[in-house]
């Protein structure tokens, strides 16, 4: 599928909201095989509030578990865009699995835009194995060899009826 699909699309697709939503648009979605997503750093992101001032303009880097976060929510587009699911507490839920052979290279910072090229590798039923790269202006600031994600029936996750939970 040739286009570009802005936020709404992703947020029709995925249930992610808010600051955790690290994916800004989608390129180049080719269903059930692959995709390409982009996040752009911005010095107003929430990891950067407790600076103060413009201490993240660009001295600090972009946090790696947020470009992991970001990449994965790439992911998980690719792996449920032909049947999308919006609300975490309906229908199908994305979980995700293994994270394995994980490589950083250089570091991105504000004013970067994270490049998410993910593929898909195998899909088992309800499972799919992913692998791809997030790009920076052309260099690899990460790698992932294989990211795993489940869909799960919602019903499936919730706890089974009994005796309520103590508070303390």
């Amino acid at each position: 599928m040739t286009g570009v699909y802005g936020v709404e699309r992703v947020k029709n697709t995925i249930p992610h909201r808010g600051e955790i939503l690290l994916v800004d648009r989608v390129a180049d979605v080719r269903p059930g095989e692959s995709l390409t997503a982009y996040k752009a750093i911005s010095g107003n992101e929430p990891c950067y509030a407790a600076l103060g001032g413009d201490a993240g303009a660009r001295d600090y880097a972009y946090p790696v578990s947020l470009v992991i976060e970001s990449w994965a929510q790439s992911a998980v587009l690719l792996s449920v865009w032909d049947s999308p699911n919006p609300d975490v507490l309906a229908g199908k839920v994305e979980l995700a699995g293994s994270l394995n052979e994980v490589t950083m290279g250089p570091r991105a910072h504000p004013g970067d835009v994270l490049e998410h090229r993910v593929r898909l590798v195998k899909s088992l039923g309800e499972t799919a194995v992913l692998a791809g790269r997030t790009l920076v202006a052309g260099r690899e600031v990460l790698n992932v060899g294989t990211f795993v994600v489940a869909l799960r029936d919602v019903t499936e996750l919730l706890p089974a009826p009994g005796p309520a939970l103590l508070s303390i």
